[in-house]
């Protein structure tokens, strides 16, 4: 007997314990049992003051299964015991791991020999938070649970598809040889570098990118200037395509712009000048300045026919009008990009063009401003280096190119594919991820779903593109957000790594059924996992502040209780060490005489 129960107040269990159990054992986070005639309850051993061990209930031992919960409490005679080492993997434990059911997490450090997992489909078919400070041992520890997936004896996760957003491109070097050591197992890596030639670059179809991701793209400010996208997209379905129809669409969008001048009541020379600045911006080789308006008898140039007289007005006002009404076709139609056709950056940039005037944002200064900016970003978008981002050398469909981001350079499928975009701003970085996500859930949510294959997304410095952003008020919903709260059925999970939980976004984080969490300091990143993640004791957050690098506290569905966790060191290891400032700063004067 380790002692006997003084106290039983709400879930805590007060036991004096005998004196030569002081001297000789060490009982802090360890396990005790309540034991009664009729019931084994479990607590776990939170704090030794006075003589006296503080124990949180946490459930029951019903013949070898572990029930979390408590209902009936001990009695004050139950007899107290530690859990004996058998007894130990029912509760915190893999009792009888399966290869192809079971996932190794790592080792206890409160218990020597025990090892600690989860069932795959508990972790990898839910959405699952990873957080940790700086030098805690999150990437280390990340890469060694995907190791984990992956190193089997027997049973290869072949269809497995994880897609990696690597903030920093850590993680190309703990997976690229994968198939080493396990055949079968392939890796697929994409980078933002363009002189890294151990990865294809990042490259995107225009044309499988939806009005939402053109704003995204272009950093849209408020859902007003989502028209002017939406325009330019149906211009380019032509623009892109047959010649003879551009040139028709080209002269009806110049020609309503003119008219719309022309009767706008404004000044003669305001109009003239409004006119000869839309012609010298937009034209086509049937109107334009220099196009000849005949008359019987004889012809004069467009821009002749704006000229104004001593009265001070447009003579020939109702000829150019009538000659502009000669251009409207009221039976062109247009709809947006389907997919089926491929267009380029430079064809999106003549259509959003003649989508400003086609909109009419040249009867309201505020309305071309507010247009005008994103006509602006996409021709810096295309003046960059990011350019290359979205030049694709052919066409392709949404499922072909899918099917060809998990396809290794072995003709394989590829298992892990791993997305470096340290090379890119933030914004990029946040637009290029948002737009895969979304990609990955629109492809998985629009087949059918006898021929689903689970997608897990994992997103390195997930508080970089997860966050309360402005993607709700201006498309109507954030993405991540619709992943965590849609994304089960369609099988595409998420898993969010991060350093500053505090600004992730609360809906997304709600939704995770799994955490792990390393060594956390901040307090205000503490509060933030106190008010948010469900489940959360004063004990679990008084853990997080003491943990060692590479240790985690791991609760949520996938375990019976929270439960620490130390990580193996993964083989080989991710790059992210910090710098070594002893061997930069120093030189050896003995060496150099």
């Amino acid at each position: 007997m380790l002692g006997r129960i003084t106290g039983i107040e709400e879930n805590v269990v007060v036991v004096e314990l005998n004196p030569e159990v002081l001297k000789t054992q060490t009982l802090a986070n360890r396990h005790l049992i309540f034991e009664d005639p009729d019931k084994l309850v479990v607590g776990e051993v939170v704090n030794i003051k006075g003589g006296n061990a503080y124990v949180n209930l946490i459930g029951e031992l019903v013949g070898d299964r572990f029930v979390g919960g408590v209902i009936r409490k001990p009695s004050f005679g139950a007899s107290v015991k530690v859990v004996s080492q058998e007894k130990v993997p029912l509760i915190i434990g893999i009792p009888e791991f399966q290869e192809n059911r079971d996932l190794y997490l790592g080792m206890s450090p409160v218990y020597p020999g025990i090892k600690l997992g989860v069932k795959l489909n508990d972790l990898f078919a839910n959405h699952f938070a990873i957080f940790g400070n700086t030098g805690s041992g999150k990437s280390c520890s990340v890469a060694r649970i995907i190791q984990n997936v992956f190193t089997r004896q027997r049973y290869i996760p072949y269809r497995a598809s994880f897609f990696i957003f690597d903030a920093y491109g850590e993680y190309h070097n703990a997976f690229k040889d994968l198939g080493k050591t396990t055949p079968g197992i392939n890796f697929k890596a994409y980078t933002t570098n363009t002189n890294f030639s151990d990865s294809e670059i990042i490259r995107i179809p225009l044309w499988l990118l939806t009005v939402d991701d053109i704003a995204l793209l272009l950093g849209v400010e408020n859902a007003g200037q989502l028209p002017i996208i939406e325009k330019a997209l149906k211009l380019v379905t032509i623009f892109a395509r047959d010649e003879s129809l551009v040139i028709k669409h080209k002269n009806d969008i110049i020609a309503r712009a003119i008219l719309d001048i022309l009767s706008s009541g404004r000044g003669a020379a305001q109009i003239r000048d409004q006119i000869f600045s839309v012609l010298s911006h937009y034209n086509t080789s049937e109107l334009n300045l220099e196009t000849e308006i005949y008359q019987p008898g004889y012809s004069r140039s467009l821009k002749q026919c704006l000229l104004i007289d001593q009265s001070g007005k447009i003579r020939e006002m109702e000829l150019v009008t009538t000659f502009m009404e000669s251009f409207l076709n009221d039976e062109l139609e247009l709809s947006l990009p389907d997919g089926t056709f491929m267009y380029s950056l430079n064809d999106l940039k003549d259509a959003f063009d003649f989508a400003l005037i086609s909109e009419g944002s040249l009867k309201s200064e505020k309305i071309f401003d507010s247009s005008n900016v994103l006509r602006v970003r996409l021709q810096s978008l295309l003046n960059s280096n990011y350019a290359a981002y979205f030049d694709y050398p052919e066409y392709i469909t949404k499922e072909q190119y899918i099917k060809k981001l998990m396809t290794a350079d072995n003709g394989k499928k590829a298992q892990i594919v791993n997305f470096n975009i340290n090379y890119v701003d933030d914004r990029l970085a946040k637009n290029l991820t948002k737009i895969y996500s979304k990609l990955l859930f629109d492809y998985n949510k629009d087949i059918a779903k006898g021929t689903r294959m689970p997608f897990n997304i994992i997103l390195e410095e997930a508080h970089r593109y997860v966050q309360n952003d402005s993607d709700i008020e201006i498309l109507g919903y954030n993405i991540f957000e619709r992943i965590t709260k849609e994304g089960r059925k369609y099988g595409v999970l998420l898993g969010m790594i991060s350093q500053r939980p505090s600004e992730l976004s609360e809906t997304a984080l709600s939704q995770c059924n799994n955490f792990l969490i390393l060594k956390m300091m901040h307090p205000k990143d503490v509060a933030y996992i106190r008010e948010m993640v469900p489940n959360v004791t004063e004990e679990i957050i008084k853990k997080l502040r003491i943990l060692q690098p590479g240790c985690c506290v791991a609760f949520g569905n996938g375990f019976k209780v929270p439960v620490i966790i130390q990580f193996d060191m993964p083989n080989p290891e991710p790059s992210s060490n910090s710098v070594d400032i002893s061997r930069i700063w120093f030189i050896d004067r003995q060496a150099q005489q």
